[in-house]
């Protein structure tokens, strides 16, 4: 059987996922006709990084658990990910979880709890622990809920500005420069608004796909090994 190799890109977020940047010579590599599993690690170790960290973050790809965005105008204005835990997070873990959750994203965020569920919560950011029939899992997600009220306003305004100019135009008002000047203002405005939100949500997606990519590696870490106090 022929032997797995990952692509380029695969090589950057197995790196990425195992808390390291990818080496320069494993991009040269990857370029050219991929890299295998035990190649990984061989690089790994050249920079600190453990063989089963290595092999974790490569299941994670193997495995993909992103969940599909919701998108308006073919833009992204939603990032979930949902991690399946083989076995339970201790309340240490999670509270570590939850103190790192508050750095990555830089806000004390929310904590409740209803029974054997908990969650996490910074506005529209949600990370959730829900037990299921093998464990737990950790489900996170984000929306980015004004971008479609932004994007409809911005094309209501245009159009409303168009739809003036040609009525203008029609009916021969182009002296009528008070008209034309609030129509071209409501015009500009909603074209700004528009080229200041929609460009931004790719960036927007692309990070909380990187944070929840980080978070998602380091937690399946954490219950790879035994819980704090347990024997070996």
């Amino acid at each position: 059987m022929t032997e797995r190799r990952y692509s380029e890109a695969e090589v950057a977020a197995i790196f990425e996922r195992a808390a390291a940047a990818p080496p320069s010579g494993a991009q040269r590599n990857s370029a050219i006709d991929g890299m295998t599993l035990v190649q990984l690690q061989e690089i790994g170790a050249e920079v600190g990084i453990s063989a089963e960290s290595i092999a974790l973050a490569a299941n994670t790809v193997d495995r993909p658990i992103s969940v599909a965005p919701r998108k308006f105008l073919g833009l992204p204005i939603s990032v979930a990910r949902t991690v399946q835990l083989e076995r339970t997070l201790t309340d240490i873990e999670w509270e570590r979880l939850v103190a790192e959750l508050r750095e990555i994203f830089n806000a004390p965020g929310k904590l409740t709890s209803h029974g054997s569920l908990r969650q996490w919560t910074n506005g529209n950011l949600q990370v959730l622990l829900e037990p299921t029939a093998t464990g737990q899992r950790v489900r996170l997600q984000t929306t980015k809920a004004d971008a479609p009220f932004l994007m409809i306003t911005a094309l209501g305004m245009f159009g409303v500005a168009s739809a003036g100019v040609i009525a203008a135009s029609v009916a021969g008002a182009f002296g009528d420069k008070g008209m034309l000047a609030a129509t071209g203002f409501l015009g500009v405005v909603g074209l700004a608004i528009l080229a200041t939100t929609a460009p931004r949500l790719p960036r927007w997606a692309r990070t909380r796909q990187q944070q929840f990519d980080a978070i998602a590696a380091r937690v399946t870490l954490t219950t790879k090994a035994l819980p704090p106090g347990s024997e070996p």
